[in-house]
């Protein structure tokens, strides 16, 4: 395996922990941004495959697992997020570099090129991607509506009650991520990890108690706004079951001017781990085709 550098770069509101894998390696740097909110890098360890070509960045936001910091709710908008990102790139990755978001990493990379514009990015990816929270929501409620009769029952006599710490509600909620989240069995352990180090404060307070019950700080964010103007190669990434669904990804892939999209088949919101080595094959394809 390649060697890794970590270290800390400052960023508004504190410092954030990164990790470079391959950092010797020539190609342009490849920076990655978790989801969550309130998630960890730990997620990204399929990715360091990746590091065999080039520099495989990844950092946990401030207040999460390697950034630990008192985070108050001035600091948890997607403005700071793309503040942070920039800081990011300008200490590791300042000359091009190509941007991957997850999940709520993708709300963040795009709030970014809103906010910076897409001098120095070489592509974007954007996998099981939240662009809009509000659209977000009513996938998730369409999901809970599919499921299975009594996970379903359960989940939603809990939420009407707003208890969210029962043991049959939590078992419920694990059969909604087996579905939707990974499909894998036995999760992968860099996935256990992530769940263990979740910033649950910060989840509750951008995101609300559940995957369907948005009442935090995001909750009315949409940026799909972004998409018509990005002028660069992106590729939009998701599995066949994502909470991110193919049919919300595709319309989002059709806002934006010559973007690749491509489903993993049997796969959900963890798809570069459900399918990883389909998924490092497209993307290594794809940034090599971005360098062109």
């Amino acid at each position: 395996m390649n060697t890794h550098m970590h270290g800390i770069v400052l960023v508004p509101g504190g410092e954030v922990g990164y990790c470079i894998a391959g950092s010797e390696k020539g190609g342009i740097p490849l920076i990655l941004v978790h989801g969550g909110p309130g998630g960890s890098s730990d997620a990204f360890e399929p990715f360091l495959s990746l590091a065999e070509s080039r520099p495989v960045i990844c950092y946990d936001q401030l207040g999460s697992y390697r950034s630990p910091a008192a985070v108050d709710d001035s600091l948890l908008t997607p403005g700071r997020y793309a503040d942070e990102l920039h800081a990011v790139i300008s200490a590791l990755a300042p000359d091009r570099v190509h941007l991957l978001g997850h999940s709520f990493g993708a709300m963040v990379v795009a709030a970014y090129l809103e906010k910076y514009g897409q001098d120095g990015v070489a592509s974007i990816i954007l996998a099981g991607p939240l662009i809009s929270s509000p659209r977000w929501e009513t996938d998730q409620r369409r999901l809970l509506s599919e499921m299975p009769p009594d996970p379903r029952a359960v989940i939603e006599m809990h939420e009407s009650c707003e208890v969210y710490d029962s043991p049959a509600y939590q078992e419920a909620m694990m059969a909604y991520y087996r579905r939707h989240v990974c499909r894998m069995d036995p999760w992968p352990d860099c996935l256990m990890r992530m769940f263990e180090r979740l910033a649950v404060p910060i989840y509750m307070a951008m995101w609300g108690p559940s995957e369907f019950t948005v009442r935090g700080s995001l909750r009315y964010v949409d940026k799909t706004d972004v998409l018509p103007s990005l002028l660069l190669p992106v590729l939009y990434t998701c599995g066949e079951f994502d909470e991110a669904t193919p049919r919300t990804v595709r319309g989002f892939a059709e806002m934006t001017p010559g973007a690749v999209m491509k489903v993993f088949a049997g796969a959900s919101h963890m798809h570069f781990m459900e399918a990883e080595e389909e998924y490092m094959a497209v993307l290594a394809a794809f940034l090599a085709g971005a360098e062109r």
